[in-house]
């Protein structure tokens, strides 16, 4: 059957994602930590058609995520701050335009994209460079060239694609981390509870938001 297909394909690159990415993504926890920890803001622009959605402001998530929207936070970033990206061939125009633009004002930028899509196309940066070429820190989510992972007899296009599950993966993997090296450094990130549960509201509004409006986190 194809979703048995499909669901062997998520298996092997989740556990492409472990096997290879796991080093990059302690490391992207550790950066947020620290940026955090210094008061810094964390901003996810869109991650993989637009996965962001899944860690700004929900049930289990940090409260110090906020989703980026350039006309609003453009002229408020600074160095400290760290701006999320994605482009999963690296070359995306407007992408690469902000990140690079970022990195030139001093801002910390994590990339996600597929190492094995970028390296086989042609950047459209005036530099030359793709995304992982200049980034802060490039994390690859392991997705293969031209996205989609499996062979379907009778279809001309390979199905399913793999940025937006590895990506999301990759991003809550990122998130322990975060978690992890706050609370080693004495800091209890707030985390949201779901609004809809009983309770939930009301901690979110008393206890989480002020606090992350007092500390940042």
């Amino acid at each position: 059957m194809l979703m048995h297909r499909y669901q062997q394909a998520v298996e092997e690159l989740l556990a492409k994602v472990r096997d290879t990415q796991t080093e990059t993504i302690q490391k992207a926890g550790q950066i947020i930590a620290d940026s955090v920890a210094n008061g810094g803001k964390i901003y996810l622009a869109e991650i993989c058609h637009s996965i962001q959605m899944d860690f700004i402001y929900r049930g289990g998530g940090p409260i110090f995520y906020k989703q980026f929207k350039k006309e609003e936070h453009w002229d408020s970033l600074k160095a400290g701050d760290v701006l999320v990206v994605s482009s999963v061939s690296g070359r995306t125009q407007h992408v690469v335009d902000m990140a690079w633009e970022a990195m030139e004002r001093g801002i910390t930028v994590i990339a996600f994209t597929s190492m094995t899509y970028a390296t086989q196309v042609d950047p459209v940066h005036p530099s030359g460079k793709k995304l992982y070429e200049f980034v802060t820190l490039a994390v690859d989510n392991c997705a293969p060239a031209a996205e989609a992972m499996l062979e379907v007899e009778g279809i001309e296009a390979r199905f399913a694609a793999a940025s937006g599950i590895a990506s999301d993966y990759i991003m809550w993997n990122i998130t322990a981390c975060v978690v992890e090296n706050l609370l080693a450094k004495g800091i209890t990130p707030g985390i949201l509870k779901s609004a809809n549960f009983p309770g939930g509201n009301d901690y979110n509004k008393t206890v989480v938001e002020p606090n992350y409006e007092k500390f940042g986190w």
